[in-house]
């Protein structure tokens, strides 16, 4: 089973990827390779420690399409997987022609996004591809969905949802509620997708109501995205309460310290960070959008607001912060249908199972 993805680690695509492959390493029938398609900023030393944690890796070039193919096909020929799986855009197209050019008897593509940056013709090479493609796997219904509007063949496109490793969430039931930081953790990285400014513009609203939540902003990105955020900060008069910590290699901790878990958003596939809340134990509030209603049950075991509604935001934002026993109500809904739908342990023996189906073992 050969995983290919980007190597950029900023988004779910190469976290799934990066997952399976562990998975998959410990099961004696199936023999996994993780493949990264290098990019300009591919970390030097997360691949040191994944190779260092045993890993099968392997790294492509990514400077050009052609070579990122060439290279590729060379590794199939050489690994010879029964089935390689493409994880994201634009990754799919690329892993599919090279596994078309060596041959590889079953090709998968996952999508990871309900929005992604779909040209014409681009569309038209998934379409041409699907149609030589054993399975489109969405990581979400929500994404299933958008993968059949785009003329996906229905037959052979399904959702297997994502997961996280609960086992750092452990100790959320030791973490009292009423004891955490009365703050707010957004798990994003800097970019177009997230909104991180609507939740700006909610706790700038708060401020006028008496409340000044700290927020913290966990996630790397591009820096251009987070400069214009901290002026805006600045601008809207609450960078004293706001934070920006960069990349951060403890989040368990960070989001069981605290309250309140955001995700302000304008589209996802199925957010692993909203997730990751959720098992830590917060209070989830979360942009509604395809991906994050499958998540969250608006009142049940979390909160839906509009999407890019500053207002809405600050209206349920309050009503967690000035009552803190109903925010605890969710938050512990929340963790339960965590640990009992969203397991790392429950993806992978679905895509585990999908890759048998498919090599017939």
């Amino acid at each position: 089973m050969l995983h290919f993805v980007t190597g950029g680690f900023s988004g779910g695509a190469t976290q799934v990827a990066i997952a399976l492959t562990e998975a998959m390493r410990a099961e004696p029938d199936l023999e996994p390779l993780l493949v990264l398609r290098r990019k300009r900023r591919t970390p030097a030393q997360r691949l040191r420690e994944l190779e260092a944690a045993g890993l099968p890796l392997r790294v492509v070039p990514g400077w050009s399409h052609a070579a990122t193919i060439w290279a590729l096909v060379r590794l199939c020929r050489e690994f010879r997987p029964d089935v390689l799986i493409a994880h994201g855009f634009s990754e799919h197209l690329w892993g599919r022609y090279a596994g078309l050019l060596a041959g590889v008897p079953h090709l998968v593509h996952v999508e990871h996004n309900t929005k992604e940056r779909y040209t014409r013709w681009r569309l038209a090479q998934s379409r041409w591809l699907a149609r030589r493609t054993a399975r489109i796997v969405g990581c979400s219904e929500g994404v299933r969905q958008v993968l059949l509007a785009q003329g996906m063949p229905p037959e052979r496109t399904l959702a297997i949802p994502n997961g996280i490793r609960l086992a750092p969430f452990a100790a959320a039931d030791t973490r009292d509620f009423a004891a955490r930081v009365p703050g707010i953790v957004m798990v994003a990285r800097f970019s177009a997708q997230k909104d991180h400014a609507t939740l700006l513009h909610a706790v700038a609203r708060l401020a006028a109501r008496g409340l000044h939540p700290p927020v913290l902003f966990a996630g790397g990105g591009k820096a251009r995205y987070r400069a214009r955020l901290e002026r805006l900060a600045q601008a809207l008069g609450i960078a004293s309460q706001v934070r920006f910590l960069g990349v951060v290699r403890n989040v368990p901790e960070l989001l069981m310290g605290h309250r309140i878990a955001c995700l302000s958003t304008h589209y996802e596939g199925m957010p692993l960070a909203l997730i990751e809340g959720m098992a830590a134990g917060c209070a989830a509030v979360a942009s509604a959008v395809p991906g994050v209603r499958e998540v969250l049950q608006d009142g049940i075991d979390g909160r839906l607001v509009p999407p890019g509604d500053p207002e809405a935001l600050a209206g349920v934002l309050e009503t967690l912060l000035r009552e803190p026993a109903a925010a605890a109500r969710l938050a512990a809904a929340g963790r339960a249908r965590a640990l009992a739908e969203f397991s790392r342990e429950r993806m992978c023996r679905d895509y585990a199972a999908l890759c048998r189906a498919l090599a017939g073992v």
